[in-house]
């Protein structure tokens, strides 16, 4: 165990809400530099019995000297529940999101457009066009029974 990691779990709890585990760990690491995310991720998702796709990782902080770093981690019941409630650039990192390319041109179209707006206009502005309301009649026939 000695060349290896250890992952130590602490604060963990279950948020029913967003159907994920939540937990700070850290990671003992004595003599060795670094371990990588992928490593980590791996040892947590065979710890709780999941895959490493539904297990996000992030926030390491290393201690001063090394051989200690805190993490905070994420564990998703169902995938889908991840790509509904994680952030677009953290599911970027596990290729479950790809931005969408504009040029550098119509970048700096809708910078200058939004330089001539104020306020909270600015927002508005590549948002598209709005649907219109759309307005319908409801017709009612009464019928009455002869006698």
């Amino acid at each position: 165990m000695n060349d290896t990691a250890t992952i130590q779990t602490r604060k963990h709890r279950t948020n029913q809400l967003l159907q994920r585990k939540e937990m700070v760990f850290d990671v003992l690491h004595p003599g060795k530099a670094a371990v990588p995310k992928t490593e980590v991720q791996g040892k947590l998702a065979k710890m709780y019995k999941t895959t490493p796709g539904v297990t996000f990782v992030f926030g390491f902080r290393t201690y001063f000297g090394g051989d200690k770093k805190t993490d905070f981690d994420m564990i998703y019941v169902f995938l889908d529940f991840s790509k509904k409630n994680e952030l677009n650039y953290r599911l970027a990192r596990h290729d479950l999101y790809e931005k969408k390319k504009t040029s550098r041109e119509q970048q700096k179209e809708h910078k200058n457009r939004r330089k001539k707006l104020s306020r909270t206009a600015k927002a508005h502005v590549g948002a598209g066009k709005k649907l219109k309301q759309g307005r319908f009649c409801v017709s009612v026939q009464i019928f009455h029974e002869r006698d």
